[in-house]
């Protein structure tokens, strides 16, 4: 490999004077911004336990109240980029957020998409466009950019979810944007997940029916689980995954993340290609190890961690277990250079 030229081999005269033309020479840096073979990202592993995320995260509703913070949310920062960092990698927001019973977070719009993986509680619900969702353990519901949206809980004890957002993808583009408005009118019936969208493959009649951008804004936990059990139990081998998709189209739930669970059965082990995608693992429930670029995870139920780019990850289930993968595929399918390696 060549060894680039330096910037302090450059006299000091000639880089005053690139300085003052408002320009520099792209060799020093080239390294940097173009690494050889496979990028050199800043995101680390990271791992969040919930068990000590949880009482801070209840601390956080008594200190303060919802109408003070509009989303009540302790943000999972990035290792590589430090504490308060508002990313979890390069692509993923992740964020723990508490909603007490009785409290309704207001109604926003915004530009970024988010999908909340529910962690725990009842009687928690989010209105998308007027359609009630409830949100129970596992569920994944999404509030795509631009769709009105808003929070509120009917249960008696704390709702908790992980927010999963493309927000660093917007606002690296300086294109992250709200609009707080009046809470919206509801519809009176079941959302689409109870209603049009119940069985997989088949869907409203064309001929009177005309679906929305995204027509499932829930996709209720208890399935998920049934359809990842049915592989699991006739499948050839590895780890049982489903893939979330637009029950219409049969793409990706949003433009720049996808949603992938998975089954490990007690003591099975995942050994997953080296992918050029970010990812974020939600336990839903169960225990094992993950080994992330040499770096241990020991996880248990409702923990969360992560893999940057071309992270060499294995798997190992102490006992069965469920996780939930965010990861930015989507998006690097249409920018054409979403890869796979070979371990």
């Amino acid at each position: 490999m060549t060894q680039l030229g330096t910037l302090e081999e450059l006299p000091k005269a000639y880089r005053d004077a690139l300085t003052a033309a408002g320009v520099a020479p792209l060799w020093p840096m080239m390294r940097n911004v173009l690494p050889h073979d496979k990028p050199s990202p800043t995101t680390r592993p990271g791992f969040w336990a919930y068990e000590a995320i949880r009482p801070l995260l209840l601390q956080a509703g008594d200190l303060t109240p919802v109408e003070k913070a509009e989303r009540r949310v302790l943000v999972l920062s990035d290792p590589g980029r430090g504490a308060g960092a508002m990313q979890a990698t390069a692509s993923l927001y992740l964020g723990l957020q508490l909603l007490l019973p009785g409290e309704t977070a207001p109604a926003h719009v915004h530009t970024p998409s988010a999908v909340r993986i529910v962690v725990e509680g009842k009687g928690g619900y989010t209105v998308v466009d007027g359609e009630v969702l409830p949100m129970e353990d596992g569920d994944l519901v999404m509030t795509p950019g631009g769709d009105w949206h808003e929070h509120g809980h009917d249960g008696t004890e704390p709702v908790v979810w992980l927010d999963v957002l493309d927000l660093p993808l917007f606002h690296y583009l300086e294109g992250s944007y709200a609009v707080e408005g009046p809470l919206q009118a509801r519809r009176n019936r079941p959302d689409a997940a109870m209603v049009e969208y119940r069985s997989a493959g088949l869907v409203p009649s064309r001929s009177r029916h005309r679906a929305r951008r995204y027509p499932m804004a829930r996709f209720p936990w208890v399935r998920t689980e049934q359809a990842l059990r049915q592989i699991g139990r006739f499948g050839t081998g590895g780890a049982a995954e489903v893939d979330y998709v637009n029950p219409e189209t049969g793409e990706d739930v949003l433009p720049a993340m996808g949603f992938t669970a998975m089954m490990l059965a007690k003591g099975q082990a995942e050994r997953p290609p080296l992918r050029s995608c970010s990812s974020a693992f939600h336990v839903v429930k169960g225990r094992g190890r993950s080994m992330i670029d040499g770096q241990v995870i020991d996880w248990g139920p409702k923990d969360t961690f992560t893999a940057p780019p071309f992270a060499a990850i294995d798997h190992h289930a102490a006992e069965e277990s469920f996780l939930v993968r965010a990861h930015d595929r989507p998006l690097q399918d249409k920018l054409g250079y979403y890869e796979e390696r070979a371990r």
